[in-house]
């Protein structure tokens, strides 16, 4: 990255943190951003030992570290995790509209939790409750299906791919809604679980989304130059050595396991990976080594705010967090339909 990204970007980094003290300073409880900055300082190693919080009372120690704390991590890594894989959906696809949901990974997942909450089954598995874990499976059987109407003769175009993935995701979207005709009684949980939310943060779901963030995100990470030479075309692109067809697996591999992983603690959460990329393009540029790491930290700095905007608009209540994201997502995604349409 040239100097003045590398500025833009320790910039962004720092505005998390800022963002985070904020939003762990807003709710019901009156804690001020001081009385937060000073509880979060006597955890760290060095800090702790200078820091006097004995006017600090237990219970909001307990607010902090155990319910908005672990909520605000778990907003941040659904926040990078989405906006990743938007960014690298729309190189793949060479669509300024895609996003992580295009596959039908949302409704592979819907369909997954919607069993799982009309069944009323109880299980857990790393902290994931039923509702999650069907989520989760939900959303890699439906690319693993995805894959494999789309590799006819061997072969998986982007134009297949998208094919695919909308008429499998308009089946699954059907099914859910049958499920739901047939248990009205289930309607409300099912209808608020796909407007998404932090409400059921922990630590333990933290953790796991972190250890996913890493390990997809080294691996598109490493995959930044192919995207470079993709943005020159596909013809292009393999006259300079790139594999098509390797890529693509390797992208749907990484990107679906993140955004599963994503859909699987926080329900479906839409636009993030729409705008983001676009919003870091104009800040960081369209290289992909740049792109990749400043879709990450806008991300999560986006999706922290509209979590502490769900939390505090209608408090004591609570709105879900993609009805937040969406009603900010929607006008943009407005915007660049008039945009390309204007482009022809």
């Amino acid at each position: 990255m040239k100097n003045g990204q590398v500025k833009k970007l320790l910039l962004l980094l720092l505005v998390l943190p800022v963002v985070v003290l904020l939003s762990a300073s807003v709710g019901s409880a009156d804690l001020s951003v001081a009385g937060s900055l000073r509880l979060l300082l006597s955890k760290m190693p060095y800090f702790g030992k200078w820091v006097d919080i004995s006017d600090q009372k237990e219970v909001y120690q307990t607010i902090l570290f155990q319910v908005r704390l672990p909520r605000i991590l778990l907003a941040a890594l659904v926040g990078a995790g989405l906006s990743l894989t938007g960014a690298v959906f729309q190189g793949m696809f060479r669509n300024p509209l895609a996003d992580p949901h295009i596959l039908g990974v949302s409704s592979g997942a819907a369909v997954g939790a919607t069993f799982a909450i009309l069944s009323g089954i109880r299980l857990s598995f790393f902290g994931l409750g039923a509702v999650g874990i069907c989520a989760f499976l939900g959303a890699l059987l439906t690319i693993f299906l995805v894959y494999q109407i789309a590799c006819i003769r061997e072969q998986m175009s982007s134009v297949t791919l998208l094919l695919t993935g909308t008429a499998v995701s308009t089946m699954l979207s059907a099914c859910v809604s049958f499920l739901m005709s047939i248990h009205q009684e289930g309607i409300e949980k099912v209808y608020m679980w796909t407007l998404g939310s932090f409400s059921s943060a922990s630590w333990t779901k933290a953790g796991y989304l972190a250890v996913c963030l890493l390990i997809c995100g080294a691996g598109l990470m490493a995959l930044a130059s192919d995207f470079n030479l993709l943005l020159t075309g596909e013809e292009a692109a393999q006259s300079m050595g790139v594999d098509l067809v390797r890529l693509r697996r390797q992208v749907i591999f990484f990107a679906s396991l993140l955004v599963a992983s994503c859909v699987a603690v926080s329900g479906v959460i839409g636009f993030v990976g729409l705008i983001i990329p676009h919003c870091m393009r104009m800040i960081g540029g369209a290289d992909y080594r740049s792109l990749i790491p400043f879709s990450l930290a806008g991300g999560a700095v986006f999706m922290v705010l509209c979590d502490m905007m769900a939390r505090t608009v209608t408090a004591p209540s609570e709105i879900p967090v993609g009805v937040v994201t969406s009603l900010i997502g929607a006008p943009y995604f407005i915007y660049l339909i008039y945009r390309n349409g204007r482009k022809g």
